[in-house]
């Protein structure tokens, strides 16, 4: 309802965007009717909230298509880079986390601890234009833009390699630090010094007991950042004209092409839910005391 009321209360007309600033008042107010732009935003709201319960996300106002058509073309293309960015965070992070804790206060403790201050301090857009000027401009070694094709292609694979790890990269610098400070934590714990005691190996000490346990709040963590992750990804494929929904949205928002927007942002809060639910199951594996109900 919120992201509703804001597009619908900004400047501009869609319909004025489809046949120019110049358009005659009679066609405008045609086609206003036509499209049912005429009535209150309350009753087109309902409307459209309606048919989406029944699984019908109305017609683009611009392309005069199914959105959900629309967002079914689009939508593997982000998918494939917010996994990407999920698999680039879980391999880097986690050995940065474990790493730092066994060796705290150590050079490369400081070394990681710069590097993650720095990451989460520069905003995505221009990491992003950074890395273009640097990989694909002057260095040659990704593509500009685009997408290649799927993520399973070596070409596609190529293509979403920079971009993807960009959108990770980010959420790297916070969990590596978030799984330092569980570590830390835990490694103090009776139960470790107990484990120390009967001999246990420092590798199964530390990887068996004590990063399993340091999980549990950096799953939690990591299942907040999700919504963020998605919401950096619309610059990131702005930035670097990927095909994906955030892309479309951005040109939904700019073309006022209301039940686009409603329809992406419906898709994204959907996904969000949908991570949440995942993050919850994952709880019972990494701590058997939760009662799976």
């Amino acid at each position: 309802m919120l992201i509703s009321s804001l597009i619908y209360f900004s400047p501009g007309d869609p319909v004025r965007v489809m046949l120019g600033i110049r358009a005659n008042e009679e066609a405008v107010a045609a086609i206003r009717s036509e499209l049912g732009l005429d009535k209150p935003y309350y009753l087109r709201y309902l409307s459209w909230l309606g048919s989406a319960v029944q699984g019908n996300l109305g017609r683009s106002l611009q392309r005069n298509e199914k959105v959900s058509d629309l967002i079914a073309e689009r939508l593997p293309a982000t998918l494939e880079m917010i996994f990407f960015a999920v698999v680039v965070t879980l391999l880097i992070s986690v050995p940065i986390g474990v790493i730092s804790a066994t060796r705290a206060n150590s050079f490369i403790d400081n070394l990681f601890s710069f590097f993650s201050l720095f990451w989460v301090s520069m905003p995505g857009f221009w990491i992003a234009i950074v890395a273009i000027l640097l990989f694909s401009m002057y260095w040659n070694i990704f593509p500009i833009s685009g997408r290649g094709g799927p993520i399973w292609t070596a070409t596609g694979l190529h293509y979403l390699a920079l971009p993807g790890l960009i959108l990770g990269i980010r959420q790297v610098a916070l969990i590596s630090r978030l799984i330092r400070a569980s570590m830390l934590e835990i490694l103090n714990e009776d139960f470790i010094r107990t484990a120390r005691s009967k001999g246990l190996a420092e590798r199964v000490v530390v990887y068996k007991h004590a990063f399993r346990n340091a999980l549990i709040p950096t799953v939690t963590i990591f299942g907040i950042q999700i919504p963020e992750m998605i919401s950096l990804g619309v610059i990131i494929e702005t930035v670097f004209a990927w095909p994906g929904t955030g892309r479309m949205l951005i040109d939904a928002v700019l073309k006022r092409d209301y039940t686009l927007v409603q329809g992406i942002v419906l898709v994204y809060s959907l996904l969000v839910i949908l991570m949440s639910l995942l993050v919850d199951l994952l709880y019972g594996y990494l701590d058997p005391r939760i009662k799976r109900d």
